[in-house]
């Protein structure tokens, strides 16, 4: 049987896979989105349950659809954000194809394009998207042997409060995941204790503007490159409960006991590094740097909106940062469980080709790779800070997109035995 054909071969139907398809359908590009799940399965299966945006609806979202049952200013629920997209996708008329797993990449020799091999079978492609996004792989740092606690589970494994064993939790990672899922866990009655690392913590909202609004106005979403030291600090927000500013002085008054970063692990005890309280410093500098920007920028263009002179007040350390602990006897603190917010890795293995740097990471510039006829999507800091966010991976898509067209003009030229060939063209952007 002959391979299926066609122009690009898109692998990934989440935010990045979907605006992918938008920009390529718009230009005429003949493609194919591969899920191996569902459109947005990580929305719906590899979150807990309470999740909502971390952005409201107004900026969480592409330009060619709203939310149609969230108010603006709001914060969708995750199964609302996993609609949202396959909504999209019907909109456009994504030729998305689910349960459909891409198991390898290479390029032909002798001849243009790539063999993609499929668990349905072999496609041609001349160019292929990796648009899997940045959370493929969770991983927990080897610190914890198997057995020490009874449950040791991954953010991405965590439901809800139900789902771990009666005792205390320890949560270890301080962005926006750690934060809520610590913050709920008290609320449920838990004793917890919430390992904080260095993280940046906007206001989620001041002067009547969510934060969003204020990275845009002031430029901070079209950064291209993240501050030195800070390629991989999380971001502390929230848009549970309504939204609120990540504040960890009222986590410790609510009763969450805070420690620094989680070190080591021997016989049973845990032992954290002495960096607690400045990882608050650093996240409270943050946060006081945002507003007195915002604070400029409404002086300078004169602005109508309400001061609000108490959000500079930070008030006193508690005394788990004063007085920090640096070691926790697991069992005499009664803690059955360890929630690990440590983030994700990449996973290309199945993607065989020479688009990698020496310590195995995407060898890209704004998602173009260093191997022609690969692309990347849906990466931190792609383009800029905003890339892998909803708003900013459409845009990343719309440059991707219009660079494949190019290229298809260039190699139309004096063609016309391949499927989908394109006139040439002079655009570029």
């Amino acid at each position: 049987m002959p391979n299926e054909v066609t122009d690009v071969v898109v692998v990934g139907a989440g935010q990045a896979g979907v605006a992918m398809s938008e920009h390529l359908g718009a230009q005429g590009v003949p493609h194919i989105v591969l899920e191996r799940h569902r459109i947005a399965e990580r929305w719906r299966s590899e979150r807990w349950d309470s999740l909502v945006a971390n952005g409201p609806a107004w900026h969480d979202r592409f330009p060619g659809l709203e939310f149609p049952d969230v108010a603006p200013d709001e914060f969708a629920p995750k199964e609302k954000v996993a609609d949202y997209f396959v909504a999209y996708a019907e909109k456009i008329g994504a030729p998305v194809r689910c349960g459909v797993e891409v198991t390898s990449v290479r390029r032909h020799e002798g001849r243009p394009g790539f063999r993609v091999e499929t668990s349905q079978g072999t496609i041609d492609a001349r160019c292929v998207v990796a648009a899997t996004g940045p959370f493929q792989r969770p991983v927990i740092p080897p610190i914890v042997p198997d057995g020490a606690v009874p449950v040791q589970i991954h953010s991405s494994g965590y439901r809800n409060p139900e789902q771990l064993p009666e005792g205390a939790v320890l949560v270890v990672g301080a962005g926006s995941s750690g934060v809520q899922i610590a913050d709920e866990l008290r609320r449920s009655g838990r004793r917890v204790f919430l390992s904080v690392g260095s993280h940046d913590r906007p206001p989620r909202q001041y002067r009547g503007r969510d934060f969003c609004w204020w990275l845009g106005v002031l430029g901070l979403w079209d950064l291209e490159t993240p501050p030195q030291g800070a390629e991989h600090v999380t971001i502390a927000v929230s848009g549970a409960r309504g939204g609120h500013t990540v504040d960890f002085r009222a986590l410790a008054a609510s009763g969450i006991q805070l420690v620094g970063l989680t070190a080591s692990h021997d016989d049973g005890v845990l032992s954290f590094a002495p960096d607690l309280a400045e990882n608050i410093a650093l996240g409270d500098a943050k946060y006081l740097e945002l507003l007195r920007a915002a604070d400029a920028y409404v002086e300078r263009n004169g602005l109508d909106l309400p001061e609000e002179p108490e959000a500079h007040v930070l008030g006193p350390d508690p005394e788990c940062v004063t007085d920090p602990l640096l070691k926790l006897d697991l069992a005499e603190a009664g803690v059955t469980s360890i929630v690990w917010a440590t983030g994700f890795a990449a996973d290309y293995g199945w993607l065989d080709v020479d688009a990698f740097d020496e310590n195995g990471r995407p060898a890209q510039r704004r998602g173009v790779s260093s191997e022609p006829g690969v692309y990347f999507l849906g990466l931190p800091w792609l383009s800029r800070r905003g890339s892998s966010f909803i708003w900013g991976v459409w845009h990343d898509a719309r440059y991707v997109a219009d660079h494949i067209t190019t290229q298809r003009g260039y190699l139309a030229q004096g063609t016309t035995d391949r499927p989908g060939t394109a006139p040439a063209t002079n655009h570029e952007k």
